[in-house]
Order: C-alpha cells, then structure tokens, then sequence
C-alpha cells in the first residue's frame, strides 16, 4: 500500500476514520470532499481534513456533472425506487464515485476508503462503482473492520483524540444532503411508528405554514431534459436551484418511508426533494403528449428494473448503460411544456402542451365524430375478444362440474 483516498466530508464518521487510518497503515492519506450541492463550509472541511492527519484535501465542484449525468437521466427515465423514493443518495453516489476514482489515480493512490456502514446501500455503490471503473484499486471500509460498533463508540474516540464534531449526542440522526435532496436516517427515526418531529426538516416549509396562495410553474423540456422554468432559460445547475426553490416554498417533496436495501435490510428514512419532484411530475406530463403509446409503455416496463440498478449500486454496469441508452433514444421527441400547481405539500400537472403533441383533440372529442368511425371498433372488439370467447366455451364445463361439487 502507497497512498489512501479517503471519501471525506468531515462528519462524525470520515473524521474518526481519517485518524484511524493513519494509525493503522501508516501511509499518506489523501482527503476527498465532493460538492454536489449540499450547503457546507468547504473552506472549514479542507481545514479540518489536514488538521486531523491528512496529506492533501481535495475539493471536487461536481455540480454540473451531478445534475447533467445523473439527475437528468433519471428525470429523463422517471425512476422511482419503491414508488416513491426519487434516489437523491443513490444517484448521488456513483457520481462521487467516478470523481474519486478519477483522483486516486491521478494522486497516485492504490486503495480508496470510504466511512459507508457494514449494514448500508452507500458501501455496495461505492465499491460497485470502483471495480466497474478501475478494479485495479484496493477498497478500505472500516465499518467492516474495526471494533467500533455503533456512533456512540465513535463519539467516545473522537473525544478521545480530540476530533471536533458536528453534531451532538441529542441529534445524532445521519444526514447526507445534495442538490438534489437531503435524507435523514438513524437515531431518532429508527423507531417507524414515530412521526419524525418538524424540526428536522432543514429545507422545505412546513406544509401547514406553506403559502395560501397556490402558484402555477411553467417547466420547459427539450428532448426529456428540463430547459426553463416560467419561461427563463437555465443552465442545468441553475434551473435544479430554482426548481427548488419555488417548490420547498410550497413544502413540496417530503417523504417518509420504510424502505428495502439491497442487502435485506428494511430501512426507514425521510426526505426532502422539492425540485425533482416537480420536474419529474413535469417531465411526465410532457411524455404523455408525445411518446407513441407502445413506446410509453415498454419504457414503463424498464422504469422499476432502471430505479433498482440505481438503488443497487449498478449505475456503472452494462445493463444499465443499455437502459439509459433506450431511455434517451425515446426522449427524442419529449419536448413542450407542462403546468404544475403547488399548494400546502401538494403538487400536480393542470395542463401540458407540446409541438410533437400526438394528442388530436378532433379524433378524441365526442362533439365530433367525424374523423373516428364507431363501427370499426364492434371489430375490434369482436377480433380481441376471440380469445375469451374460446376460453369460456371450453372451460365452462369444467367451472359447472366445480360448482357442483363444492
């Protein structure tokens, strides 16, 4: 071993391993903060990094490459794990990943460590990550490791070796925000039956203190990506600001669920995503215009395998990349616009319109008549139905001498 590149964000956790690190190995050690829109001091994370023992902080803006690779796509295949959960970590994770698979070999180093649990998602996406993009890379995950068992053991290390800590005994929930939301699990929300208390909610507005005012949002797609809002063009990073900006205003996006990890685990987390969650309800709205209806529903069929890959940590493997590569190819004509109200925690589509609309509102209207003739459809129905008819002759013996004997 030559050189470690730890996945750092100066948390309770990367803090403790940063120190644990260099005890252990005894080599240089090279922090690594990615900045995917989460709010944080980077000035005071890089600070800390190098105060606790590493030999170099990088801090990697990966913003635009977060919202354009893997956001996007997504809102492009309108992925939803579970039915609900939009995969703000877990499209978050692969994008980490990539930047820092792209520094260790850039900095020379042969193993990357990461501060995920032993019981988590986050630990399979970064090591699935790795080895699809540079198996020749040694992985560290010292939950998997060490003694320590639980936060409570770490937070008697950090003092111990006098690592400062951001958060306190009282709140020791995890948290893990982006641009696109912010998650919170653990500590006081591992109990299901409790409602999570109000205060833990750092990004959207209370629903019930939400505007009483409902507004209308304009959301313009080129080609299934998100390209104004109102009518203001915006480069991507800007437009995923803005989007949730207007909508945790509204306290749009929360979520509360038990969910499914891959290794088994069932997990009960709370989010918020205001923006996504308009854009996709959006961006929807738009591809119920324009994709032809065999195509609209072939995609629905790969939305919860696309969702799972996600989830799962496969965002990197060939099947994946053959999805995304379907997902765009039916996006070539998802351009227009679509209307969406926000009211008290609500959101939802009033209107859409589209210039590659296959919506004709003559052949669907029941004023007219004209351009649709209602006799073909007695034949139509009459060709689909052959199948049942045979089917009901030749079993309804069968159902008879059932009934009979029951």
């Amino acid at each position: 071993m030559k050189k470690i590149l730890l996945a750092y964000s100066g948390g309770l956790d990367t803090s403790c391993i940063l120190t644990w690190l260099k005890e252990k190995y005894n080599v240089p050690i090279v922090a690594y903060c990615a900045n995917v829109g989460q709010e944080e001091d980077f000035d005071a994370v890089h600070a800390k990094a190098l105060k606790t023992g590493a030999e170099k902080c990088i801090i990697d803006d990966l913003k635009n490459e977060f919202v354009k690779d893997f956001i996007f796509p997504s809102i492009q295949a309108n992925a939803v794990y579970e039915a609900v959960y939009l995969l703000g970590t877990s499209l978050a994770r692969p994008c980490i990943a990539q930047g820092m698979v792209e520094a260790a070999l850039r900095e020379g180093c042969d193993y990357i460590a990461h501060g995920a649990t032993g019981k988590g998602n986050d630990q399979v996406r970064f090591e699935l990550a790795v080895k699809s993009l540079a198996p020749q890379l040694g992985v560290i995950a010292p939950w998997r490791e060490w003694e320590y068992q639980s936060r409570t053991d770490l937070f008697a290390y950090a003092e111990k070796h006098g690592i400062p800590l951001p958060i306190t005994k009282e709140k020791p929930y995890s948290m893990d925000a982006n641009l696109m939301h912010i998650s919170y699990e653990g500590g006081i929300l591992e109990d299901p039956w409790q409602e999570a208390p109000e205060n833990i909610y750092l990004w959207t507005k209370n629903p019930e203190e939400a505007p009483d005012k409902p507004q209308v949002v304009e959301i313009e797609f080129l080609q299934g990506v998100p390209v104004a809002i109102d009518g203001e063009k915006l480069e991507a990073v800007a437009l995923v600001e803005k989007a949730n900006e207007i909508a945790a205003a509204h306290g749009v996006g929360r979520i509360d669920l038990v969910e499914n990890r891959f290794i088994g685990i069932k997990s009960r987390g709370v989010y918020e995503t205001p923006g996504v969650t308009i854009l996709m309800q959006a961006h929807q709205a738009v591809e119920s215009l324009t994709l032809d209806k065999e195509v609209a529903h072939l995609k629905q069929s790969f939305v919860s395998k696309i969702a799972e890959l996600t989830y799962n940590g496969f965002w990197f493997a060939p099947e994946t990349q053959l999805l995304h590569t379907f997902i765009k190819e039916s996006q070539v004509c998802v351009s227009g616009i679509a209307k969406i109200k926000l009211y008290k925690g609500s959101s939802m589509v009033v209107a859409r319109k589209s210039e590659q609309s296959l919506y004709s509102e003559k052949m669907t209207s029941f004023e007219n008549m004209s351009s649709f003739n209602p006799a073909d459809s007695g034949g139509f129905i009459n060709i689909n139905g052959l199948r049942l008819s045979a089917w009901s002759q030749k079993n309804a013996s069968i159902k008879k001498s059932v009934h009979a004997t029951a």
